[in-house]
C-alpha cells in the first residue's frame, strides 16, 4: 500500500490546521496510520506543504489532546493507540466540510446529482487511495499553487 497523504487547499475555508488535523486523524481512526507509525517532524511536514510550523504544531496538538498521537522527546510523534471509547463527530465541523465541498462543486458547474454521486463515490472508495491528478505530485510543491500535499509517514516507521 502506497503511503497517505495529507493535502492542504489554501482557498479552502476551513484553516490550514483544521485540514491537517481532520486527515490525519480520518487516517488514524480509518487505521490507514497505525499505532506506533511515525510521522514526520513539525518542521519537515510545514516545509512538504509550504506553510508555517505553527501551523503543523497547532493540528499535532490538538491531535495529542485528542489522544491520537503522542510526542516523546528523542521518539518524535507517533499514532498513539486508539481510545477505546467510540469516537463521536462533530456536527458543526462536518457541516462546513460538507458547505466549502459544495462551493466548490457548484463553483465547477456540478448540479445536486451529479455532487450527490461524488460524495457516493467518494464513500465507496473510502479505503483506496485516490489517483492524484497527472499534474500533481506529493512531497512538496504542486502545479496547483493553492493546494499542497505530503506524504505520510514521511519517516519512519512502526515503534520497535
Amino acid at each position: 500500500m502506497s503511503d497517505p497523504a495529507v493535502r492542504v487547499d489554501t482557498t479552502s475555508q476551513v484553516p490550514p490546521y483544521e485540514q491537517i488535523r481532520a486527515q490525519l486523524a480520518a487516517l488514524i481512526r480509518t487505521g490507514r496510520l497505525v499505532e506506533g507509525e511515525r510521522l514526520p517532524t513539525v518542521r519537515q511536514l510545514a516545509v512538504d506543504l509550504g506553510l508555517a510550523p505553527g501551523t503543523v504544531a497547532r493540528a499535532y496538538r490538538e491531535l495529542e489532546a485528542a489522544q491520537l498521537i503522542r510526542t516523546r522527546r528523542g521518539a518524535g510523534t507517533r499514532v498513539a493507540p486508539l481510545p477505546d471509547a467510540p469516537h463521536g463527530h462533530d456536527v458543526h465541523q462536518l457541516s462546513t466540510l460538507a458547505r466549502d465541498f459544495t462551493a466548490a462543486a457548484r463553483a465547477l458547474g456540478a448540479g445536486t446529482e451529479d455532487i450527490l454521486n461524488a460524495v457516493r463515490n467518494a464513500l465507496d472508495s473510502e479505503y483506496e487511495p485516490a489517483p492524484a491528478p497527472a499534474s500533481q505530485h506529493t512531497g512538496s510543491g504542486s502545479a496547483n499553487p493553492t493546494e499542497a500535499s505530503a506524504t505520510i509517514p514521511a519517516v519512519g516507521s512502526r515503534a520497535r
